[in-house]
């Protein structure tokens, strides 16, 4: 698993979100920054947690002139679920062959109740409006995964 390096062009990338209309990366250079946070599965405690701190800081996100996308390898129905279910209002998108979450160095190996897997490992890449990587977050806190990303963007951008 090896990341981007900061500095360099973010790896670009299009999904299908959870209503199934494609975004790319590029379409937010000049204009956003861009946070996107690699979580495992859609509807589970930790993932709920960490969706909920940015629904509720949307407003926060917008001041900062930042848009955030949640990407994980659920299929695009089970974002929708996630979305209505939670009240979310920033895009999830749909990474099932895990393509965007190779290019970012974020599958691999892990380890869960003594069983091994290739999954996700949750980390969160911020992308500045020139369309650079400015940071990475290898290690996220789902309560606090919020306030720290608008903290280091309000610090650094």
């Amino acid at each position: 698993m090896q990341q981007p390096k900061i500095g360099n062009m973010a790896p670009a990338f299009t999904l299908q979100n959870q209503r199934g209309e494609k975004v790319s990366l590029r379409d937010f250079k000049g204009d956003k920054n861009v946070v996107l946070y690699f979580y495992p599965k859609a509807m589970t405690p930790g993932c709920t947690t960490q969706a909920c701190g940015i629904r509720d800081s949307r407003k926060e996100f917008d001041k900062l002139d930042t848009v955030v996308f949640g990407l994980s390898p659920d299929p695009v129905r089970r974002l929708e679920k996630f979305e209505q279910k939670e009240g979310l209002n920033f895009d999830l998108l749909s990474d099932e062959d895990h393509a965007v979450a190779d290019k970012y160095g974020v599958w691999g190996p892990k380890k869960f109740m003594g069983r091994e897997f290739d999954g996700i490992h949750r980390m969160t890449f911020i992308v500045g409006k020139d369309g650079r990587l400015k940071h990475i977050m290898p290690k996220v806190k789902t309560k606090t995964h919020h306030e720290d990303v608008r903290g280091w963007i309000r610090e650094n951008l």
